[in-house]
């Protein structure tokens, strides 16, 4: 079982236009919608790769009804947890001609100490033995002491924690409390340890490793990741050609954090939870629309991942 905290959900609307020209009025040729935010897409990727999930989102309004809905329809199980504020949405808009991507995210909606409770309760009648409780995206106004909270009931669970944050929440987490798996990208991690983001990318997962005392993989764009754990660190890329796909990348970093969860759940160790992280996060880039991909062709990517185990020698490499 994974329990997803959604803290910052939102309606995802993708377009798709000829070319996108400021100023003039559009007609989409393609308008996915989806129950959005890191937190869900990451949940509906989890399930389209078999897992079963159950999220905690905080939901209100019309737009709130709407994201539920859709979270039904994903087979995604929900406890939600009401809100008086009407739930945001974001807009990406691609534009065929130009190989564009426009976005306009609303702002993630502040939540009251009511909310949160509810939300340490969802997770509470949910979260088991064994289970992972995963926690991404940024954290709405308010909801900075719920890391530590979360981080407390998974301990007393005897449950494991995955986080994928950037900015102060990140650095909050550091040395701060156990975490089963951080997930961040080149310029999350180099923020966070203060470090300048040219900085070679082993290093840079060592030392994040090393603050965080967990499990770690770093995402570095079409350059591919690092994963580290107890037993060492491994390079993560597709093979040459597969970096040429993809046009939608929206959605591909939480495609890669539900991917990493649906294998780890099941067992695996985490370089074969990697390629099958690294197969989503490429099936997603195929199609508008957050988390939308196919899963067989998730699957036939991740059988093309190429995992390599990294040396001391390596690193320098």
């Amino acid at each position: 079982m994974i329990a997803v905290a959604a803290l910052s959900p939102a309606l995802d609307v993708s377009y798709v236009v000829d070319d996108l020209v400021l100023g003039e009025p559009h007609r989409p040729t393609s308008v996915v919608r989806v129950a959005g935010g890191k937190a869900l897409n990451s949940a509906r990727a989890a399930v389209r790769l078999g897992a079963a999930v159950t999220a905690v989102p905080v939901l209100g309004g019309h737009l709130g009804g709407l994201v539920a809905a859709l979270l039904d329809a994903d087979g995604v199980t929900s406890e939600v947890v009401e809100s008086p504020t009407e739930t945001r949405q974001c807009v990406s808009i691609a534009s065929a001609a130009g190989g564009t991507l426009t976005e306009i995210y609303e702002r993630p909606v502040a939540l009251g100490d009511d909310e949160l409770s509810q939300v340490l309760e969802g997770l509470e009648r949910v979260a088991g033995a064994g289970s992972w409780v995963s926690l991404s995206g940024g954290l709405p106004a308010g909801a900075e002491p719920v890391l530590g909270d979360i981080a407390r009931l998974c301990a007393a669970k005897g449950a494991r924690l995955a986080l994928d944050t950037h900015g102060p929440a990140l650095r909050s987490v550091l040395g701060s409390f156990a975490v089963g798996l951080l997930k961040v990208n080149r310029a999350e991690a180099a923020e966070a340890l203060d470090l300048p983001l040219d900085v070679e990318l082993t290093s840079l997962v060592s030392a994040l490793r090393e603050a965080a005392g967990s499990d770690v993989v770093v995402t570095d764009g079409a350059h591919g990741s690092i994963a580290a754990d107890a037993s060492g660190l491994w390079r993560v890329a597709l093979p040459p050609a597969a970096g040429s796909f993809g046009a939608y990348p929206v959605g591909s970093g939480d495609s890669y954090l539900g991917g990493l969860l649906a294998a780890l759940d099941t067992g695996a160790d985490l370089p074969a939870a990697v390629a099958l992280a690294a197969g989503a996060a490429t099936g997603n880039a195929l199609v508008p629309g957050a988390a939308v991909f196919d899963a067989s062709v998730a699957r036939s990517f991740a059988a093309r991942v190429v995992v390599t185990p990294l040396t001391a020698r390596s690193w320098q490499a």
